[in-house]
């Protein structure tokens, strides 16, 4: 009660930076290429920009004056009737003053400096997982998002009205949809999701005035082209699984999309698909205009742990070996950490950032080989990390202001067991007992992977994503729901809030009327901070 009574007092003193404000631009809309460096005012995608750092120049707001930040305004999600998910799971949008947010079969448009509700879309559903959803794309006036029941639709981003909704799925095969689309030039790029779902996943191109198919490519191969030669036939092929359900970023210049791939099916006991099962649990770089593949490695060769690679390819430039590189990096949930060449998926980095126990050694392309003792097994072996890994969905940060690569990770280790040791199991075949965890945030040398600073969570559980700007600030949430900001360089903690509910994805920050806003969405709630 404390906590609401504090937010009230702070919203009348606040009150006065919304008198002169602008009304919102509802309809202004986003040209695609700006998104390569997005206006101060702006964040028109779900990383913030292309690259995946989720970095933001921004300097109002710093490690000398954080401590005076405030609440601007809380925006609580209606009533969406009984069932209905009510969880920002999603990055928000932010264009010309106006804040689009969404759920499973909902968007929203919200006035930036007071959260003011400007329109509400509901999709009518025919089903489908309703977990939650990533968020939505812009571009020029139209807003896409994707619905459980496997349908890419269009908005009219002035009023919120559907210009048109095409099919991305088939919800008969228990796929369903829940990625935050990115447009890239004539492109909108979505992906699949499955809860462990045996159908293969899939990366598509849509066409952005009619949602009509422009390319597609498939996670796992069929008979014959390049990588099938990693399954042992056709059969385990068609239920390769490898879902794409995190968002890709991509490289203007080389007209590359980055994307990192899901588990293979079955999960646990993988009996019936001998090999490394390509594309699954690969970071995979496509040609934007064709879908064709250019280059992949794979963190995790034959995973028998649940181990998506899905998490964040991110793209900087650095040294390497005394020579200037464009770089990729990814902090897998196995518990490695990796930096590639984005140009050819050359590695460079191939290391530990939470204690793993299932690696051999490397491969001549950096690659892990796995460790077949630490497979799951009828009487249970003993593996770090988990099934959730040293880190999940959640998005990671990179600053170039530091050089570091920051990630919310979790060190633990799990029991995996067989119950299905049959040469067709279903499913997962298995099961995991979790006996202990850690939650730490890591600042690693991307140089070398090596960590320059780590913070450990008081208690174990959710973290939630990250977000580091020019003001040498690293934003996060910790697992007893406090938002943080703590210093870039050092990692000491310099500011939190108790939001009374756990962050679902990272924080975003814009400016507006010379007012720097910092924005976490957290259970049903959207929060905005300016310095008082």
């Amino acid at each position: 009660m404390k906590f609401f009574k504090t937010l009230l007092l702070t919203l009348f003193a606040l009150t006065s930076l919304h008198t002169t404000a602008q009304e919102a631009k509802v309809g202004a809309g986003l040209d695609p290429a700006s998104i390569v460096h997005p206006a101060p005012d702006s964040w028109p995608t779900y990383n913030g920009d292309y690259s995946g750092r989720r970095f933001s120049p921004l300097t109002q707001i710093n490690d000398k004056n954080v401590k005076s930040l405030s609440l601007a305004w809380l925006y609580q999600m209606p009533n969406l009737g009984e069932g209905m998910v009510r969880r920002l799971a999603g990055t928000p949008i932010v264009l010309n003053g106006v804040i689009y947010i969404t759920t499973a079969d909902h968007a929203w448009a919200l006035d930036a400096r007071t959260s003011k509700e400007l329109w509400h879309f509901m999709w009518t559903t025919k089903g489908g997982i309703h977990l939650g959803n990533r968020g939505a794309a812009v571009s020029g006036n139209t807003l896409y998002l994707e619905t459980p029941d496997c349908n890419l639709v269009a908005l009219n981003i002035a009023d919120g009205t559907k210009r048109w909704s095409q099919s991305i799925c088939d919800l008969d095969q228990m796929y369903y949809a829940s990625v935050a689309p990115v447009v890239v030039k004539n492109h909108v790029i979505i992906g699949v999701s499955g809860d462990d779902l045996d159908r293969p996943g899939y990366l598509e191109a849509r066409d952005p005035e009619t949602g009509e198919l422009q390319w597609h490519w498939s996670v796992v191969p069929k008979p014959g082209e390049p990588g099938s030669e990693t399954w042992p036939n056709a059969d385990a092929m068609a239920h390769g699984g490898g879902m794409t359900w995190i968002p890709p970023t991509y490289d203007p210049e080389l007209n590359l999309l980055y994307i990192g791939t899901g588990n293979p099916q079955p999960v646990l006991n993988a009996s019936s698909r001998a090999g490394a099962n390509l594309f699954t649990e690969s970071i995979v770089a496509l040609h934007a205009d064709t879908g064709k593949m250019a280059w992949y490695f794979q963190p995790s060769p034959h995973d028998t742990h649940d181990w998506d690679a899905i998490q964040t390819p991110v793209l900087f430039d650095g040294m390497m070996d005394g020579k200037h590189h464009k770089l990729l990096a990814q902090a897998s949930r196995n518990g490695r950490f990796f930096v590639l060449d984005r140009e050819t998926g050359k590695n460079f980095v191939s290391t530990e950032f939470v204690k793993t126990n299932w690696v051999k050694g490397l491969d001549a392309k950096g690659q892990p080989i796995p460790d077949t003792a630490k497979e799951p097994q009828i009487p249970g072996v003993l593996v770090a990390p988990d099934a959730s890994g040293g880190v999940n969905w959640e998005p990671p940060s990179f600053s170039p202001a530091t050089g570091l690569f920051y990630v919310n990770a979790t060190h633990s280790y799990s029991m995996f067991y067989i119950y299905d040791d049959t040469n067709r199991p279903e499913g997962w075949g298995g099961q995991q007992n979790g006996h202990w965890s850690e939650a730490i945030l890591e600042a690693l040398d991307y140089r070398t992977g090596k960590i320059k600073w780590s913070h450990t969570w008081e208690t174990p559980g959710s973290k939630g994503g990250l977000l580091s700007t020019a003001g040498n600030l690293l934003f996060t949430g910790d697992p007893n729901n406090n938002f943080i900001a703590m210093d870039a360089t050092t990692g000491k903690s310099l500011w939190h809030v108790q939001l009374g509910t756990g962050l679902s994805n990272g924080a975003i920050t814009y400016m507006l009327d010379g007012h720097q806003y910092v924005l976490i969405g957290a259970g049903d709630k959207l929060f905005a901070f300016v310095m008082n």
